[in-house]
């Protein structure tokens, strides 16, 4: 099958190989003919595990194509994505940015031939399908088409795996022709038994909203658990395996830290919550959701400041991980973004790290902060050592090395990678979120 990708973003990318893979011809489109340029050159605009390699095999085999030419791209296709950006809009009140999604429709219409199936691949607002449309029959009214709408539910980091073995699959169609096409365009995984929900076009848009939602609901519920073990005297990583082992509720997402971040959680709940508004419904829980999240990286803040004693002025900070999660250099609605500009206010020298984060790092963060080319760098003479993103480069960070470099054996772990008590022998005065703090170098036992 011929199918074309607008926009290689994160979504198109991802997507557009994932198709070549399953033995489709792709073709990708994007307007930016330098980044054209660099995929044309093996340099591809995200970091993604494995997403080079698919991309290099795929179009070896001539699977996979990239170009800025629409009018190359569209009258070959019989199923056309739009997967271009739907960020939050500068007004910041919730409401999702369609200026792309409209714009690639106005420019895909105007090329269409035989009959195609439109597919929004974007996260958009329910109703965004019936726009498109619309706009779709205003500049071309002869054109033979149908818009459908099929959701991503890519992990950041795991992207490449979720598109060939998600989850399910969910197809949002009115006819059946079109129907029939996005069954053979996923034929693949129905041969593994994937499921794959096919339901009406609002319905999809409504589940991916609605499941990036609950996600967002467990992450809040847990940190907030986690701030009452902390007064409680309970560790949260226990209360998190005791009810996660429950089948009805499940471990995933029960992990407390510094509050969920990156492309979607943030921009998705308040945008849902936009939806709501305007139905006259109200969203009381996702409100919640949203006030907790932002609340936890204050405490943070607040944490890594008593963690130096009451005042972060003129001590070293180093910060061991940017981006919002591991195995990305997504900085988007990253904790490190909050975090870090409130330490160099109140005067923190800080010295950070991130395996794949940098290079967008110094453009959205302080110019103070001091970015270094490995972990033990940073942490050279730290007051304290902050754990924002736990990398696998970090899990396994050599700690007796580490307490050498640092001018004051104090680790603040955002993450809970590290057991309490293994700190605490390791010599480290050690805070960790919803755990007690252990002292394995102020304790009277130890001075």
């Amino acid at each position: 099958m011929n199918v074309a990708i607008i926009g290689t973003g994160y979504v198109g990318l991802v997507s557009g190989a994932g198709f070549a893979e399953f033995g489709h011809r792709v073709v990708c489109v994007d307007k930016d003919e330098s980044k054209i340029m660099c995929v044309h050159n093996g340099d591809l605009p995200i970091y993604e595990p494995g997403l080079e390699e698919i991309v290099k095999r795929n179009r070896q085999a001539g699977r996979l194509q990239f170009t800025t030419s629409l009018e190359e791209a569209i009258p070959g296709s019989q199923v056309v994505f739009i997967a271009v950006g739907t960020p939050e809009s500068r007004r910041g009140d919730g409401y999702a940015d369609l200026t792309y999604v409209y714009e690639a429709a106005r420019e895909i219409a105007s090329f269409l031939g035989n009959y195609t199936v439109i597919v929004v691949k974007s996260t958009v607002p329910v109703g965004t399908a019936r726009q498109v449309a619309r706009i779709v029959r205003e500049v071309n009214p002869g054109a033979e088409f149908d818009v459908a709408s099929n959701p991503e539910f890519l992990r950041e980091g795991d992207a490449v795996f979720d598109f060939l073995n998600p989850d399910r699959v969910v197809i949002g169609v009115e006819s059946e022709k079109a129907r029939r096409i996005l069954l053979d365009l996923y034929r693949p995984l129905q041969k593994k038994e994937i499921p794959i929900l096919v339901t009406g076009v609002e319905t999809a848009e409504l589940i991916k909203y609605a499941s990036n939602a609950f996600l967002a609901t467990k992450i809040s519920f847990i940190n907030e658990i986690a701030n009452l073990c902390e007064e409680v005297g309970a560790d949260v990583q226990d209360v998190a395996r005791g009810m996660g082992l429950d089948q009805r509720i499940g471990l995933k997402f029960l992990q407390p830290g510094p509050g969920y971040g990156g492309s979607c959680f943030p921009k998705d709940t308040k945008a849902l919550l936009r939806i709501a508004q305007e139905s006259g419904v109200a969203c009381r829980i996702v409100e919640a959701v949203v006030e907790v999240n932002a609340a936890q990286r204050a405490r943070m803040v607040r944490k890594i400041r008593q963690a130096l004693g009451g005042s972060e002025a003129g001590k070293v900070v180093a910060v061991l991980g940017l981006t919002f999660k591991p195995d990305t250099d997504d900085m988007r609605e990253a904790p490190s973004l909050t975090i870090i500009p409130a330490l160099v206010e109140r005067g923190a020298l800080v010295r950070a790290h991130d395996p794949q984060g940098m290079k967008e790092a110094r453009r959205l963060l302080p110019s103070e902060v001091l970015f270094c080319d490995d972990p033990y760098e940073a942490c050279s003479e730290a007051d304290a050592v902050v754990l924002m993103t736990e990398w696998n480069e970090y899990k396994n960070i050599d700690l007796s090395r580490l307490k050498r470099l640092v001018r004051k054996p104090v680790f603040v772990d955002l993450r809970n990678v590290f057991s309490p008590g293994d700190m605490e022998k390791a010599g480290f005065d050690y805070f960790s979120v919803g755990r007690k703090p252990v002292y394995g170098f102020s304790s009277p036992a130890c001075s």
